[in-house]
């Protein structure tokens, strides 16, 4: 071990994390704020609208993750080659993010077409899989701006530039908002359009997000000192593929998870229309309290990039192990939160009494596995930063494939327990993935080798 590395003390490493952590999650939760506004402006229209809107994001969620896990695979490349101080490679990488971002969205858009017939096909009622449809079909121009919003995101993350992402991220809360309102109940001259008004306003600020931080980066020069010429370097199927073996991996860890939430999903609007409003208003809570984790998560992959990129492996190993924590940590505030305010809290959603006390029923649940859900994105994100992307993978396949989902069937419907039961499924696949990558991460996490 080095000066550098035997004379930082771990508080040390902790505000270093806590600097790039915190505007991240800041920038993950105004991102997932635009749904959240769908959501809680489309309950107040009427239950079959947020029904239909929750339905539609199964499907916009459940494949876009995908596209935005490729594009996560930038991180080990990024972080490495700005901790060696290699700028050119910084500004490839950039490209070829672009790139695969761009090409990615087209089988996004197709898929995107097919909502309506694929939600009648897991027996969702023909009429609101027809609005859900709609709702998708409108946003699907904005895919490619989302995509390369993201890959310019990770490429200022990946340097440390953090604030441009929040602040870009917070503006376009306001216009959705403004838009939304003015979409949904006819304001600023426009008709009410409830739930396609709902669509068009994200869709909209899905590319106000990208002009804003595309200006901000060309305005401020933040790609001066890392930006090489387009040329035919970025397009090389050698460095394309590079970006997509470690983001393959991401793209099916974090596609594996999402999905387990979107067939759960599935599985309460069998349950029925009550159930199924319940579950989407916990589901969006539990949603927004993980942007905190997945902001350390970002962070962490960041930090322990730059200084495996640097040579200090032993500093990172030892922010692997503070990461977790802090995931873990970050999450006893909504965990009590969901359990304080377990009424109130679905009632900022809808005044449907059955919906508010069918949400408030499983709240406690989802307040059990806060720590779980911390501790394994973290998980993840320390693993990116290595450059090891497989094992999470691995581990959410049997988490939640072979155990939690036929778990969450069997107790929800066999043993008619209902909500609660899937509920309790996705706490058991959430507690296996953190306890397994914890465990993975002990022994031959980042830096394991040379420390």
């Amino acid at each position: 071990m080095n000066a550098v590395e035997r004379d930082k003390p771990w508080t040390w490493e902790v505000k270093r994390l806590a600097a790039l952590g915190g505007p991240v999650a800041l920038t993950q939760l105004g991102t997932m704020t635009l749904g959240v506004v769908d959501m809680a402006m489309l309950g107040r229209v009427g239950v079959a609208e947020l029904d239909a809107a929750s339905l539609g994001n199964v499907w916009i969620f459940g494949t876009l993750i995908f596209g935005l896990g490729l594009i996560f695979g930038l991180d080990p490349i990024l972080t490495y080659a700005h901790g060696a101080g290699d700028k050119r490679r910084v500004g490839l990488a950039l490209q070829r993010g672009v790139v695969i971002a761009v090409a990615s969205s087209l089988p996004l858009a197709l898929l995107w077409l097919l909502a309506e017939p694929a939600l009648v096909l897991v027996d969702q009622s023909p009429a609101l899989a027809a609005m859900a449809g709609e709702y998708v079909r409108l946003q699907i121009l904005s895919i490619p701006f989302f995509m390369v919003f993201n890959a310019l995101r990770q490429y200022l993350q990946a340097m440390g530039r953090v604030a441009p992402g929040l602040w870009v991220v917070l503006a376009g809360n306001v216009f959705n908002v403004v838009a939304n309102w003015a979409l949904i109940f006819g304001h600023l001259g426009f008709d009410a359009m409830g739930i396609e008004g709902a669509a068009i306003a994200t869709a909209s600020t899905r590319v106000v997000l990208l002009l804003l931080l595309w200006a901000w980066t060309v305005g401020f020069g933040l790609h001066r000192d890392s930006w090489v010429p387009w040329g035919r370097e970025a397009w090389r199927w050698s460095g394309l593929r590079e970006v997509l073996a470690h983001g393959v991996p991401v793209s099916l860890q974090y596609g594996l998870e999402m999905w387990a939430f979107q067939i759960a999903t599935l599985m309460a609007g069998v349950l029925g229309e009550h159930p199924l409003a319940a579950h989407s208003i916990v589901l969006n809570l539990a949603s927004l309290s993980f942007m905190l984790p997945l902001g350390v998560s970002i962070g962490a992959a960041v930090r322990i990039g730059n200084l495996l990129g640097a040579g200090y492996a032993v500093m990172a190993r030892r922010a692997s192990f503070i990461a977790l924590a802090l995931g873990g940590g970050v999450m006893l505030l909504p965990a009590l939160g969901f359990v304080v305010f377990r009424e109130g809290l679905p009632a900022l959603y809808t005044d449907n009494a059955e919906v508010i006390n069918a949400a408030a029923a499983i709240l406690p649940i989802a307040a059990i596995f806060q720590v779980f859900d911390g501790v394994q994105v973290v998980g993840g994100g320390v693993l990116r930063g290595g450059g090891n992307t497989k094992p999470a993978a691995v581990f959410n396949v049997v988490a939640y494939y072979v155990l939690a989902i036929p778990f969450a069937w069997l107790i929800a419907f066999k043993l008619e327990v209902g909500l609660a039961g899937i509920w309790w499924g996705l706490a058991v696949g959430l507690s296996i993935v953190a306890t397994c990558l914890a465990i993975f991460i002990g022994k031959r996490g980042p830096g394991h080798l040379s420390a």
